[in-house]
């Protein structure tokens, strides 16, 4: 007979909250609205250059304020998806 091999996930923890609650006190949220076929146009290049929406338009901004500062921006990489 074959064995299933059973999952080691054990639900989502009281200890995976206090994680992620600790994780995100880093970082603030900013939104962005745009028309569903302007994101989808997003989206499609984010990925065509193998990066997330979310890192995608980090580097963005930092490379627009590099422009607009005539100085380097900030290396930090903004968080992937």
């Amino acid at each position: 007979m074959e064995e299933t091999k059973k999952s080691s996930y054990n639900g989502y923890t009281n200890a995976r909250k206090e994680a992620n609650k600790r994780y995100m006190e880093n970082f603030v949220e900013i939104k962005v609205r745009t028309t569903p076929q302007h994101r989808e146009t997003i989206k499609a290049h984010a990925e065509a250059h193998g990066e997330s929406v979310n890192g995608f338009i980090g580097r963005a901004i930092n490379e627009t304020m590099e422009r607009d500062n005539g100085q380097q921006a900030p290396t930090s990489e903004p968080d992937k998806e």
